[in-house]
């Protein structure tokens, strides 16, 4: 099971009101949970590979301040959308990393050009360090999220200008 079909796990249990989703394969097991706060939460054991896919332990507090977040932000996003601005959003759930590494320089800064397939943050999620990449070409015009802070599926990362 890649990444892409777990999100889509997620989204479903979410949109549905689904209480658990529990899914066995030969090496892999997921079970995903839809608490009444709505946080979910994956824990994947896969033997094979107990280094790429140990269980993640999601932390309270920090989660709860990720849903706080979009809510407070909630006001001002009918303006943003109201004068033509794109979002970039959060395709999975994670810690946001601006840069490749601590030594090396950020992605992209507000003011840069993205076209479609250029890589703008990275997305820790049990100790996989995915490459998120643009969607829509344009000018980052906001970034939302601070560098190294918890991110939720969905969440809005970037607003851009489009091109």
């Amino acid at each position: 099971m890649d990444f892409k079909q777990i999100q889509e796990l997620i989204r479903l249990v979410s949109e549905t009101n689904l209480g658990e989703v529990s899914i066995e394969q030969k090496d892999f097991k997921i079970s995903i949970k839809n608490r009444e706060e709505h946080i979910t939460q994956v824990m994947a054991t896969m033997p094979q590979a107990a280094a790429a896919y140990q269980p993640a332990a999601l932390p309270q507090a920090p989660a709860q301040q990720a849903i706080a977040a979009p809510a407070a932000s909630g006001a001002a996003a009918p303006a943003e959308t109201a004068s033509n601005l794109l979002t970039i959003k959060s395709p999975m759930i994670g810690t946001f990393y601006r840069r490749p590494s601590p030594d090396k320089s950020n992605f992209v800064e507000v003011g840069d050009e993205v076209s479609t397939g250029k890589v703008v943050c990275i997305i820790e999620a049990m100790k996989l360090f995915n490459e998120i990449e643009s969607e829509i070409s344009g000018k980052i015009v906001k970034i939302l999220v601070e560098d190294s802070s918890p991110v939720e599926y969905d969440q809005p990362l970037f607003l851009v200008e489009p091109a």
